[in-house]
């Protein structure tokens, strides 16, 4: 596989603070992302389209979606939540206060945005790991468009990581 360590590819990505650590995860990279200590937030943020269930024998997933009332209720609730905590760093940041400090209750849901770069070696591995059912459904999205982009460029590798991997 060491022949795969020489060949390294670069994202520009933008997805959601929490998960982005699920990408950081994975220290075979190098990361470069935006920084709301120096700059004002991504004003994006992502809402749930469905309330998963957590998985009964998976500690670390999803089974299911929840149904009824509730759905609609957290639905409204997220908004709520959402709007209140950018209103609030706005207002911070209207009154002066230090972007570091007033960034400090804005959701996980909010979007960032990297320059991510990895070796294609290591890119296979995460993308093994992330496109696994096992894997959190915001991370398999990513790792699946990021996919298609590594099997434009290297059909023969990913053609045998497809055989050999997957």
């Amino acid at each position: 596989m060491s022949p795969f360590e020489m060949c390294e590819i670069k994202f520009h990505i933008k997805l959601p603070m929490d998960v982005m650590r699920q990408l950081v995860r994975h220290r075979t990279a190098n990361l470069n992302e935006y920084s709301t200590r120096y700059s004002i937030a991504i004003d994006d943020t992502l809402e749930a389209s469905e309330w998963r269930l957590q998985s009964s024998d998976n500690k670390q997933g999803s089974n299911g979606t929840l149904v009824g009332d509730a759905v609609k209720t957290l639905s409204e609730k997220e908004r709520q939540l959402h709007l209140l905590s950018k209103n609030i760093y706005r207002q911070r940041l209207d009154l002066g206060v230090a972007r570091e400090q007033a960034r400090k209750d804005l959701p996980l849901c909010t979007y960032t945005e990297a320059y991510w770069k990895m070796d294609l070696r290591n890119l296979l591995h995460f993308l093994k790991l992330r496109m696994d059912k096992h894997a959190q459904l915001e991370i398999r999205e990513y790792a699946n468009a990021i996919a298609e982009i590594v099997k434009e460029l290297f059909p023969l590798t990913w053609e045998a990581f497809e055989d050999y991997e997957l």
